[in-house]
């Protein structure tokens, strides 16, 4: 069985996302910086002939090696390396290129090599026409690793951060979806992934699914059946968890500071949310997987490739979050998978 050895900085598997977007730019740009490189030792899934021209485009110098070495980047290259690949479109080239990183970043992690992933953004419709058949990548992480555990996708702009009951289904589906237990699950997760960002007690607040928190039961009994019942179970676990509150007004008590995080019942009651409060600063992590993993909350801006136009904001705070859990992880990384 392979093991890990600890070393004094947290080890980063970092793909180009889809390499018909603005991935590579954002890339190099966050790579150029000494502070950042030194933060982590950085596994890039990348060429050397990639780095020279995205480089170059974006007006930077990425240090590079082979093996890790400090102040550089180690490039540990890609099978798809340096294809043609049509820029500022979705492609089953592009997909392909981000699916086949991203099963070399989960191998580098089964291996003992790396403690977080993160990968640049990706076009999900490029990923399905190349062959997944999982309705987002956080199922097919998980089944990826095997894992069947409880996962929610975890949204984070500064100073909030948002679980998932539900996510990536249809409307109509997620009454039935949530139960006591979904509401817990969602619960614990956030509670974890916020303290590991430094909050020792976090404070969480959940949201009601319907009308006025349902108005005691006038516009629907999720919340007196489901969600009630699995906060009183986070709160018999010592999380400080309350609600459920009306989702129009709860994030406003967040946006002043009230909470360190808000479960959603859904993707879009969470989204909008944060979106309106730093769509400029955003960040998904796969929640609950074995290993780590963050992008920022963007897609791939196929409108500015290749116009140095991106902005860096989301991909700095991803990797500062990809840096913090990935040395949770080297801390507490038990015999790595095999």
């Amino acid at each position: 069985m392979t093991t890990t050895t600890v070393t004094t900085r947290p080890r980063l598997a970092l793909t180009l996302g889809d390499p018909s977007g603005v991935g590579p730019e954002l890339a190099m740009k966050l790579l150029a910086s000494e502070e950042n490189r030194e933060q982590a030792e950085i596994y890039l899934l990348a060429s050397q002939a990639e780095v020279d021209f995205y480089s170059a485009e974006v007006g930077v110098e990425v240090p590079t090696s082979t093996e890790p070495e400090p102040g550089k980047v180690t490039l540990v290259g890609s099978r798809l390396a340096d294809q043609p690949v049509e820029r500022g479109v979705a492609s089953v080239a592009g997909g392909s290129r981000v699916l086949q990183d991203l099963l070399e970043c989960l191998e580098l992690f089964k291996q003992g090599k790396v403690d977080s992933i993160m990968f640049l953004p990706l076009n999900k419709s490029a990923l399905h026409d190349a062959g997944m058949h999982e309705e987002d990548e956080l199922r097919w992480f998980a089944k990826e690793l095997g894992y069947d555990g409880v996962t929610s996708e975890l949204n984070f702009v500064p100073g909030l951060t948002t679980s998932r009951v539900t996510s990536h289904c249809a409307v109509k589906e997620v009454a039935e979806r949530i139960s006591a237990r979904s509401v817990l699950d969602a619960i614990r997760l956030l509670h974890e992934v916020v303290n590991a960002n430094g909050v020792e007690k976090p404070r969480l607040a959940v949201c009601a699914l319907n009308p006025h928190a349902g108005e005691s039961g006038q516009f629907g009994r999720e919340e007196i059946d489901h969600i009630a019942p699995g906060v009183r179970l986070a709160q018999a676990e010592g999380i400080d968890a309350s609600g459920p509150f009306p989702s129009d007004t709860v994030f406003i008590a967040a946006r002043d500071g009230e909470y360190d995080g808000v479960v959603t019942m859904y993707h879009d009651q969470g989204q909008i949310a944060m979106k309106l409060m730093g769509f400029d600063q955003g960040v998904t992590v796969q929640g609950g997987l074995p290993v780590p993993i963050a992008t920022p909350a963007h897609g791939t801006a196929y409108g500015i490739v290749g116009q140095n136009k991106a902005n860096l904001g989301p991909t700095q705070r991803a990797f500062g979050i990809a840096v913090a859990l990935g040395r949770r992880t080297q801390e507490n990384r038990v015999p790595a998978i095999v």
